[in-house]
């Protein structure tokens, strides 16, 4: 059922209803949009319906648990960590700084995107929650290491670099919907820094394979950024497992295994389909994350039977932001948790280390079940 206005939203569907109503076309259609026909956003959602969980009943062993973890040495309250999401302050004037107080009223961890609408040194004034700051590498390393000491200065306990994403691809609903960025509003991280400069191109030249990948990220990069951080190291955009393995021996701390979100190509794998793959290729090496399609408590249940220790979050945060600001960002992140703790008891879990992957059951969607 759609959520009546002045009620308030009980499930993370209601507040992308709601949400759909308070951003403006063009921000809604930025957030969104995925890549191409939008079929690898569709998978991202529907992947997870593909699962069931098995409980244990009569499990009075359950009772004081919680759904807290330990993650790159700190402890947050549950595992849905608020993934890089730039321009936030499109979904609502005051952006990340909300999202930032949201994380931490629910005792969990926000990662800064490079292209945030708020500065990062703002966001660790204002609010009291760890915050990891997202780093995709820029055309000259001088840059990618200004962005690295500005977020430990600001007292960052993580970098995430995204590595999936040498370019971005045109999306057509966003082309569609015109979109631009407003007055006010712009990637601040990035404001001093000068973009690449290339010659114009020669006929039968590529502006992708002749200007824009000569100047891509590459492993050279990750061994120059794992020198130079005692930071951990999370490596995002990692389906392959060969890369998993790489991303290991290169001295990632941690992978996030992603699909951009669905934002990259249609025809990428899912992370989900990935994560049993990658975590057999790491064999518990690294700690994985698993970012991509999560709408529900128990999603993150399935994720950790397959071998993920954390799950990101993203347009559901969003979509929160755009309702109520803080309170709807921390609400998302608190409905998420509930669900997850009345999973647990239900299933018969005390701790998330209780999960095992003997019980899951994988099921075929029902015949009337959309995919998104």
């Amino acid at each position: 059922m759609t959520p009546k206005a002045g009620c308030t939203p009980l499930t993370l569907a209601d507040y992308e209803t709601l949400a759909r109503s308070r951003m403006p076309a063009m921000a809604h259609a930025y957030f969104s949009a995925g890549a191409g026909e939008e079929l690898g956003l569709a998978a991202n959602l529907a992947q997870w319906r593909g699962w069931r969980l098995l409980p244990q009943v009569l499990n009075g062993r359950a009772a004081g648990g919680g759904t807290n973890i330990r993650l790159f040495g700190a402890d947050l309250a549950h595992p849905f960590i608020v993934a890089p999401m730039a321009l936030q302050r499109l979904a609502h004037s005051e952006g990340e700084a909300a999202v930032a107080l949201a994380a931490a009223a629910q005792g969990g961890v926000m990662t800064v995107a490079t292209e945030s609408s708020v500065t990062i040194e703002d966001m660790a004034r204002t609010s009291p929650g760890p915050l990891w700051f997202q780093l995709y590498p820029r055309h000259a390393f001088a840059q990618s290491l200004d962005l690295l000491r500005r977020a430990e200065g600001a007292g960052c306990s993580a970098i995430v670099v995204t590595v999936d994403a040498p370019l971005t691809p045109p999306r057509p609903r966003e082309i569609r919907a015109g979109f631009h960025l407003p007055d006010g509003i712009a990637p601040v991280h990035l404001s001093q820094m000068a973009p690449p400069v290339f010659a114009a191109l020669e006929d039968g030249e590529s502006p992708v394979f002749d200007r824009l990948l000569t100047i891509a990220p590459d492993w050279d990069d990750i061994a120059k950024l794992r020198a130079a951080t005692r930071l951990p190291l999370i490596l995002k955009g990692i389906l392959n497992p060969a890369d998993a393995k790489r991303a290991v021996a290169c001295g990632a701390d941690g992978i996030v295994v992603s699909n951009h979100g669905g934002r990259l190509l249609d025809s990428l794998p899912t992370a989900l389909e990935m994560l049993p793959v990658v975590a057999d290729a790491v064999a518990g090496a690294v700690p994985l994350i698993v970012d991509g399609g999560v709408r529900r408590g128990e999603d993150a249940l399935i994720a950790r039977a397959l071998g993920a220790d954390a799950v990101m979050v993203g347009r559901p945060v969003l979509h929160g932001l755009a309702v109520a600001g803080a309170r709807g960002a921390s609400h998302v992140l608190r409905i998420l948790r509930d669900e997850l703790e009345v999973a647990m008891a239900l299933l018969g879990l005390r701790t998330l280390a209780d999960v095992s992957t003997d019980m899951l059951r994988q099921a075929p969607l029902m015949p009337n079940e959309p995919g998104m």
